[in-house]
């Protein structure tokens, strides 16, 4: 992992709710929230923002 960011209490109480919503332990219910962002965040506003073209193959905002 290359960066692992720690949650504030309340993103942490709102991750865990949500983790017990799908029924999935946290970490896994967080990568199915960056899964869901990625096909419903507008791409072109990330890709016009991103600093990285390294991760562009793999990346979920890249619908090319």
């Amino acid at each position: 992992m290359a960066y692992t960011p720690e949650l504030n209490l309340f993103c942490s109480a709102v991750l865990r709710r949500i983790a017990w919503a799908m029924n999935l332990p946290m970490t896994k219910a967080q990568i199915e929230i960056f899964d869901y962002l990625g096909r419903k965040i507008a791409a072109h506003r990330v890709c016009a923002s991103c600093r990285d073209d390294s991760f562009c193959h793999q990346c979920p905002f890249n619908r090319t």
